[in-house]
Formats: structure tokens, sequence, C-alpha cells
């Protein structure tokens, strides 16, 4: 696994220069090469034998161990019609996230490529960002250092191919078929593609409304079961020092051998205040319900209800550097969480990043 990482970044600059000298000539593109960097330390107050976060969770999963979450080198080229990205990463994100999928294809961040169709329309296929949601793995982009339980359980990534189009200045659709939710290759057995779509509007630069669709079958095709989601969120910069981010996902998935549909949903809403350009604060709350253990399985009567906060305290010493602290605590209805050995209803932690971008 070392040595397959270390190779696949070796070929990063090699790739892509023969891209570059390829296209330069007829499409007049530029090439950039970028790079993101998270270590942290994180501490559970349950203190787990195994040193490992509740199973839900799938960022900053290591307690009481300096560790690095997310590490990735991208290239990036950018033409006229033609545009490109190619990231390898590391880091325990990629370890638990990623786990499903082949070794090599673990170190795998963003690999995709671009053809521009017409005016403000692009065809982009390959491992590809999610469109779902407002968090994404790098922490720096967030405005909390954790992620949400429902960040954590809806897709960071996709492959497949994606066609976006851009109406004027307000508004920006597209659509998706892929290998499934959250796949770089599709569960075996299954022959269902999924599909997807999402709706951006923009009126002004302080408000931004998404919605965002997927439907597919994520199980081999002798025990399909559809599941159709929808997440919503949207982002108000109120004044010019704070701000609001609130989101809701829902979700229904066919019940096993059976009629009906089993359903979870989650809303999140998190404040952010800065009081200047390098100091900032945090607030989240949130909500997860999956009785039915279609996301998170419990094996507890009520399945899983749980309530989080958090607050998060972040000092940016320069542009792309950031330094954070965050203390978050999860309650639940039944005991879904472990202390010492023995289960609970809640859980308690403290965590601290620093994390640089270039």
């Amino acid at each position: 696994m070392k040595n397959s990482f270390i190779k696949s970044l070796a070929l990063i600059p090699l790739s892509w220069g023969l891209v570059s000298r390829a296209t330069a000539q007829s499409d007049n593109g530029t090439f950039a090469l970028s790079g993101y960097l998270e270590s942290y330390y994180l501490y559970d107050l349950h203190e787990p034998e195994d040193h490992q976060r509740p199973y839900f969770l799938y960022n900053h999963i290591r307690h009481n161990e300096f560790s690095v979450n997310l590490a990735y080198l991208k290239g990036t080229y950018q033409g006229e019609k033609l545009r490109a990205n190619l990231a390898f990463m590391a880091g325990t994100y990629a370890q638990y996230n990623l786990s499903a999928e082949e070794d090599m294809l673990k170190h795998l961040y963003e690999a995709n490529i671009g053809l521009r169709l017409g005016a403000g329309t692009w065809l982009d296929a390959g491992v590809l960002p999610s469109y779902i949601g407002f968090e994404s793995a790098a922490s720096q982009s967030c405005w909390t250092l954790t992620r949400s339980i429902g960040a954590e359980n809806s897709p960071y990534y996709l492959t497949g191919v994606k066609l976006t189009h851009q109406v004027g200045e307000k508004w920006t659709l597209a659509a998706t078929i892929n290998n499934g939710w959250q796949r770089i290759r599709r569960v075996e057995g299954n022959s269902t593609p999924g599909v997807g779509t999402q709706v951006q509007f923009s009126p002004n630069e302080n408000i931004l409304l998404n919605s965002s669709t997927f439907i597919g079958n994520d199980k081999p095709d002798s025990v399909r079961q559809m599941r159709y989601f929808h997440n919503f969120y949207g982002i108000f910069q109120l004044t010019d020092n704070f701000g609001l981010a609130a989101g809701f996902d829902i979700g229904w998935e066919e019940k096993p051998g059976t009629e009906g549909f089993n359903n979870w949903f989650s809303p999140v809403l998190i404040g952010r205040y800065r009081f200047s350009e390098k100091i900032s604060v945090a607030i989240r709350g949130e909500y997860y319900q999956d009785e039915a253990g279609v996301m998170i399985g419990t094996g507890t009567p009520n399945g899983f209800k749980t309530f989080g906060y958090s607050l998060n305290l972040d000092y940016a010493p320069v542009r792309n550097a950031l330094l954070r602290i965050e203390g978050r605590r999860m309650d639940s209805k039944d005991a879904v969480f472990g202390i010492a050995g023995e289960a609970a209803r809640h859980n308690t932690s403290l965590a601290a990043s620093f994390s640089v971008s270039f």
C-alpha cells in the first residue's frame, strides 16, 4: 500500500506533463499542481480500547493519536474545451472511507476529464467530487473541524458521467449517471446504475440554495433494494461576519423481501461568526434518525436516533493555513456508543487540527 501510493504520486507530473504537451497547441490550456495536508489529534473521552471512534464516522476517526486525516497532491488541466483533474491521497479518511475499494483505488481522490459541449455546458467523466451536501473531506473548506453525521453517511465522491449546464449567472443544472452510492467500482452482481440531479440557485453572492437527488440500488441484483435520496441545503452570508448553513437529508430504501420503504433523515444547522480575517467560531446542531438501520445499523430497539452538538474555534495565521480546535458531543436514544467496552448513550470528544493548502 505504501509503495503503491508513492508510485501513484510519482505518476502525477509525468502523466500531466504528457496531457498538457499534447493539448497545449490546440486548446491553449494551463496546468497547475496543488496539494492539501491536514494533521489532527483527537481525544475521545470514552477512551475506546481499539483507538477507533464510532463506526458511523469516517473522518478524524483515530483516538489519542497524532494522525493525518487527508493529504493529497492534485494536478489540474484547464483549457477552452478540455479540463481534467487527477489527485492521489493518503490518510485515515482514505483508509476508512474507501475500505471497500481495491487497494490501489483507495488512494484515488479524484480522476476525471471534461469536455465543453457549448457555452456553459460541460460533460465530465471519471471519479468526481460528490454533488450532494455542502461538506467535503477537506476540512479547510468546511465551517467545522469534523463532518456532520449526515455528511459522513452520504457520498463524498461518485464515479460516472456528469452533465452540467450554467443558466445565466444564477442557475446551475446537472445530471449524472454513476456506479452507485459512493462507489469507484460497482457492487459485485449489480447491473443497475445510479442516477442523480442537481439544481443550484444563487440570487446574489450571499445566498446559495442547492437541491440534489440520487436514485439507485446499492446491492446485488438478487437482493435489489432501490434507494431514493434527496439533499437540500442553503448557505446564507447574513452579514460581513455572520453566516448560516442549513441542510436536510431524507432517504427511502425498499424493505427487503416485502413491500414498503424504510426511511431516514437528518437536519443540520451551522452558524459561523468571523471576529477578524484570522479568527472565527462555529456552532453546529444536528440530528440523525435511521430507525431501520439503512445507513447506520445499531441492533437496538429504536435504531439510530442521535443529536449532535459542536463548538469550533479557528485561527488562520496565513491565508492558506488553518489551526482548529473543536469540542463535540453526541446523545442517542439508545446505547449506540462504546465506553471502555460497555454500551453508552452519549459520546464526547475534543479535537485539534492543522491544515495547509497550496
